[in-house]
């Protein structure tokens, strides 16, 4: 079979591919894989109480069913739950919003494959411009999304040590640069691997930086303010029309609606619902009317608040020790990335004798499922930094026996190939 060079490049092997190949293969095949290695949100008993209250009302109004199921959306979305949103943030922040700065998406992995091809690539005339990730690592589904290659730039952070073993990514504003080749600029709050999360300060000279050039700043809030709110720190809700906002309903507990939500000007808004209209017609009702009504209460940032976001940190909280302990203090060099945020663990293991890809191989083996931390690199040359084969992503969003198991079979797989390599 003869492809494209389109076709090529979407058939490839790529880090989302692999992720997602493996989720999908282990829980089919039933085997007793401790899953550690996707985003599939935690299931909250408060959410899902709520959710499945939601969907008996629905299931009992006829004209609920006939527009959840037999009726296109427009291309921007579902308008009672656009009009709802814009009147929580605007009640609730003040941002100025009206219904055109609003569109939902089929996920925010369409989101941003849209949005990446908007701002970045070819402009014609010679002129081809890039999407500037400010902070490695980063999320691994932006790595393959463009049409183009070559599409992302990005920057290595400092690092800073904030215990004996834990560390954290900061901005090095001295390394971003700018420039007229630049299309956009781009960021996840928290941040997906690490749980980082960009300081208020962070945030606003990036916005600056990119108000001064004239394009987007993409804030990447699928575990952010101002819902599902799993920071661990504090982070203000913030919107301008130079920031594109994108936020997601999966890690409030609805990651099977694919519900992305883009807040933004509204010529952007404009664009995003005309290619949404050529790629999708239209995006799917369920997960607008399934959260509408939550939006239109302010629940969504109420359940937030007080029931996510205490799950999580409680989650955190028991993995950290777990690993600690597991670890102990002498076997070897080790650090987590200080947790600020998200459902993940970033583990960085300094002049590991194997790379993160065996070390993930090996954890396979033995029935561990995490990620590799080399895929979190888009952007950066492949060799040239030793540190992004030295880091796992690791999951804590499920059963806490299973991620404790699985936290000490990290351990204990690394504790043997330091003693091998020592040998």
């Amino acid at each position: 079979m003869k492809l494209s060079s389109f076709g090529r490049k979407f058939t490839a092997d790529a880090g989302i591919t692999s992720l997602m190949d493996d989720l999908g293969n282990a829980l089919a095949s039933g085997d007793d894989m401790i899953m550690m290695g996707g985003g599939n949100p935690g299931h909250i008993p408060e959410i899902q109480a709520r959710v499945q209250q939601i969907l008996g009302d629905m299931a009992r109004s006829d004209g609920d069913t006939r527009r959840l199921v037999g009726i296109y959306d427009p291309p921007q979305g579902e308008k009672q739950f656009i009009a709802s949103l814009t009147e929580l943030l605007n009640r609730e922040y003040g941002w100025g919003l009206k219904p055109e700065n609003i569109a939902l998406t089929n996920g925010s992995q369409a989101a941003f494959f849209m949005l990446f091809n908007m701002f970045g690539g070819d402009y014609g005339d010679g002129v081809h411009k890039h999407i500037l990730l400010p902070l490695a690592p980063e999320y691994i589904g932006y790595a393959d999304a463009g049409i183009e290659p070559g599409l992302f730039h990005a920057v290595q952070p400092d690092i800073s040590f904030t215990d004996a073993h834990e560390f954290k990514y900061r901005v090095d504003f001295d390394a971003v640069e700018v420039t007229g080749e630049t299309g956009a600029i781009c960021v996840s709050r928290p941040t997906n691997p690490t749980g980082n999360v960009v300081t208020d300060e962070e945030l606003a000279r990036l916005e600056a930086m990119a108000r001064q050039h004239n394009i987007p700043l993409i804030v990447d809030g699928a575990y952010g303010t101002p819902f599902p709110n799993l920071l661990f720190v504090d982070a203000t809700p913030h919107w301008n029309e130079q920031v594109i906002l994108c936020l997601s309903l999966s890690k409030f507990g609805l990651p099977a609606v694919r519900t992305g939500i883009v807040i933004a000007a509204a010529p952007v808004i404009k664009a995003l619902s005309g290619i949404n209209a050529i790629m999708n017609l239209a995006t799917g009702s369920f997960g607008a009317m399934l959260a509408e009504p939550l939006v239109r209460s302010g629940e969504i940032l109420s359940l937030s608040r007080d029931v996510v976001c205490p799950f999580y940190k409680a989650k955190m909280e028991r993995a950290v020790a777990v690993f600690r302990d597991a670890m102990g203090e002498d076997s070897c060099r080790w650090y987590v990335h200080k947790p600020e945020g998200a459902m993940f663990l970033w583990l960085w293991f300094p002049d590991l004798p194997i790379s993160s890809l065996e070390l993930y191989q090996r954890l396979k083996e033995r029935g561990v499922l995490v990620v590799s931390g080399h895929y979190f690199f888009p952007g950066l040359p492949e060799d040239d930094w030793r540190h992004r084969h030295e880091c796992l992503r690791v999951t804590y969003s499920q059963d806490d026996e299973r991620v404790a198991e699985g936290l000490r079979i990290i351990a204990d797989e690394v504790k043997s190939v330091w003693a091998a390599a020592r040998a």
